[in-house]
């Protein structure tokens, strides 16, 4: 039975609700450069080409970066020493991608102004996400994570839109990763209450 568009928007609304009102609102600019390292590969927006073709692709306009209503997307420093200055990347502790949950529209906000084809539409569409959105997978730190350590937290799971599938539920609200699931979205890193966080959104192998 197909899944229907009001239900994927319900589970996200839900997701968001799990983060309360810790969105993001920092004094980044939208256009701020972090100066971040990028030695594992930098995190790129949904509906990307695989890292070497999104490189050779993007114009560096950074009309992603100005729609993104979460302000998740930021520009690699252009003297950062990778070559990938003004690209756009991700940091999920600071903002993740709530797919335009809160938006019109029947796409993603990035995925329609790209001009150069770097970013692929993305319909807001439970399907088309699961098939394009491909930012990274989340992996859990079992040493760090309070519900491998004698407690039950789950904060992570109650974030994931895609609970069920990306994320299950172990004993002791245990988060289990399934990471041919896994969007990369990050909502599941922005929500962990552990600080170092116990789940992080590495990039994926084989998007280089």
């Amino acid at each position: 039975m197909a899944f229907k568009r009001r239900d994927f928007f319900r589970q996200l609304v839900m997701a968001a609700s799990a983060l309360g009102g810790c969105l993001y609102l920092s004094g980044y600019g939208r256009r701020g450069q972090t100066g971040q390292t990028l030695a594992a590969g930098p995190l790129r927006p949904p509906g990307a080409l695989p890292e070497k073709d999104f490189a050779a692709t993007c114009i560096r306009c950074l009309r992603c970066v100005d729609v993104c209503p979460n302000r998740a997307l930021t520009p690699i420093s252009t003297s950062d020493p990778s070559g990938l200055g003004g690209t756009p990347t991700m940091h999920m502790r600071r903002a993740a991608c709530m797919l335009c949950m809160s938006e019109e529209g029947d796409a993603l906000k990035c995925t329609e102004v790209c001009p150069s084809g770097a970013l692929q539409l993305v319909k807001k569409e439970k399907e088309d996400v699961k098939k394009k959105v491909r930012i990274g997978t989340a992996e859990v730190n079992t040493d760090l994570c309070y519900s491998y350590n004698n407690w039950s937290c789950g904060a992570c799971i109650r974030a994931c839109p895609l609970y069920g599938e990306a994320m299950k539920l172990g004993n002791w609200e245990r988060p289990i990763v399934d990471a041919s699931e896994c969007i990369g979205c990050g909502l599941c890193e922005r929500a962990c209450i552990r600080y170092p966080h116990a789940i992080r959104v590495k990039k994926r192998e084989g998007r280089g």
